[in-house]
């Protein structure tokens, strides 16, 4: 199960926080900063999986199974894509995931930038919405998650020219990799 969804940009500035299990206001502020922390401070060469701090491993009252347990995350020329899940959930799937939903959100605003997440925060809230509900993966299919936001009627057109493009996911549509 996916216990959260964050995104940051390079600043720790949170671009997307979204919690499927309940955890307190304080404790959600206090692990969004350390979570930042631990990943922000990570070497480009390090692995994309972290153990869960200790924070919210010493808080959940829930059973082992589904306790949070791992940190999965990808980082794209400014923001973070991070994933807290349990031990049952598959790293290289959750890596798969951000992958997908990074190429969606990159498609549906042609060439996404961070202020295409900032100014149309509910078309990246409708992107994650059909992709994962209460935790669960339900849909990984790049096509299919861009016609469900579409079809919702969800996504601001940008006018010709705005932007610079040089948001986390650039190339990526074309087949360039440009994460870690």
């Amino acid at each position: 199960m996916i216990n959260a969804v964050l995104v940051f940009n390079n600043n720790g500035q949170p671009r997307l926080t979204k919690f499927y299990t309940q955890l307190d206001t304080s404790v959600q502020q206090r692990l969004i900063s350390e979570i930042f922390t631990l990943v922000s401070h990570r070497p480009s060469t390090a692995c994309n999986f972290l153990p869960l701090p200790p924070l919210l491993a010493s808080s959940s009252t829930s059973n082992t199974a589904d306790a949070p347990s791992l940190i999965t995350y990808r980082h794209y020329a400014t923001l973070y894509f991070i994933l807290i899940s349990t031990s049952t959930e598959s790293p290289l799937g959750l890596l798969d995931l951000v992958q997908v939903f990074v190429e969606s959100l990159d498609r549906l605003f042609q060439n996404v930038c961070e202020l295409d997440l900032i100014f149309n925060f509910e078309t990246l809230h409708a992107t994650l919405g059909e992709m994962i509900v209460g935790g669960v993966v339900v849909e990984t299919s790049l096509e299919r998650v861009v016609e469900g936001v579409r079809s919702q009627g969800r996504v601001a057109k940008r006018p010709t020219g705005a932007g610079s493009g040089i948001g986390p996911v650039e190339h990526i549509g074309r087949g360039v990799w440009a994460g870690r």
